[in-house]
C-alpha cells in the first residue's frame, strides 16, 4: 500500500503531503547538521578549557597539600584547626547558551578574610587553599559545561542520523510509491478514455 507507515491522504493530495514533509525533513537535517558543526567547534574549545582547568586544579591542590603539611609540622595541628574559622565561601556561576545548550561559562569564588591572626606559615597555607578552592570551582564549572555540550552533541548526532537514515528514506519511499500509484491510475484512466472513445467512434 502506498505511503505505508504514514497516514497519507489519497491521490495527488497525498503526493503533495509527502513532498511537504520531505522538504521539512530535509530542512531539519540541514539545521541539525549546522547545529552539530557549531557544537563540535564549541566542544573542542570547551575540552581545552576543561583540560587547563584540570591542570590548574591539580597544581593548586598539590600546593595546598604541601603548605598544609608545613603548617601542621611548624605550628601544630591544633593551630591549623583553630585557623579554620567556619566561614563559608560564596560561589557565583555565570551561564551562557550555545545552540540551546545552557551551560556554566564562568565561576567566581569569593572567600571571606580570616577572622583570626595567622602565623606566616598558616597565612601561606590559607592562601594556597584559597587558590585551590578557586581552581576547584572553575574546574567543576568547566567540567559541567563540557558534560552538557557533549550530551547535546551526542543527542544531535542521534537526531540527525534518525532523520537522514530513517525518516527521509521512508518519506522518499512513500513518495515514490504514491507517485507510481498516481501514474498507474493516470495510465489506466487514459486507456479507459481511449477505449470509450473507440466505442463511441464505432
Amino acid at each position: 500500500m502506498p505511503g505505508r507507515g504514514f497516514a497519507v491522504p489519497p491521490g495527488r493530495t497525498g503526493r503533495l503531503w509527502l513532498q511537504r514533509r520531505l522538504r521539512v525533513a530535509e530542512r531539519g537535517a540541514e539545521l541539525l547538521d549546522r547545529k552539530l558543526r557549531i557544537l563540535r567547534g564549541t566542544l573542542d574549545t570547551q575540552r581545552a578549557v576543561a583540560a587547563r582547568g584540570a591542570a590548574d586544579w591539580d597544581r593548586c591542590r598539590a600546593d595546598a597539600e604541601r603548605w598544609l603539611l608545613r603548617a601542621a609540622l611548624l605550628d601544630g595541628e591544633r593551630a591549623v584547626r583553630l585557623a579554620a574559622d567556619g566561614r563559608l565561601a560564596d560561589v557565583t556561576i555565570s551561564y551562557a547558551s550555545v545552540m540551546g545548550v545552557r551551560h556554566p561559562s564562568a565561576a567566581n569564588c569569593v572567600i571571606p578574610e580570616p577572622g583570626t591572626w595567622d602565623s606566616p606559615v598558616l597565612a601561606d597555607a590559607r592562601q594556597a587553599h584559597r587558590a585551590a578552592l578557586q581552581a576547584a570551582v572553575r574546574h567543576a564549572a568547566a567540567e559541567e559545561a563540557l558534560r552538557l555540550i557533549e550530551a547535546e552533541t551526542v543527542a544531535t548526532q542521534h537526531r540527525l542520523r534518525a532523520i537522514k537514515d530513517r525518516w527521509i528514506p521512508r518519506l522518499e519511499q512513500a513518495l515514490a510509491e504514491v507517485t507510481l500509484a498516481i501514474e498507474e491510475q493516470e495510465i489506466a484512466d487514459a486507456a479507459r478514455l481511449r477505449l470509450a472513445a473507440g466505442r463511441r467512434g464505432r
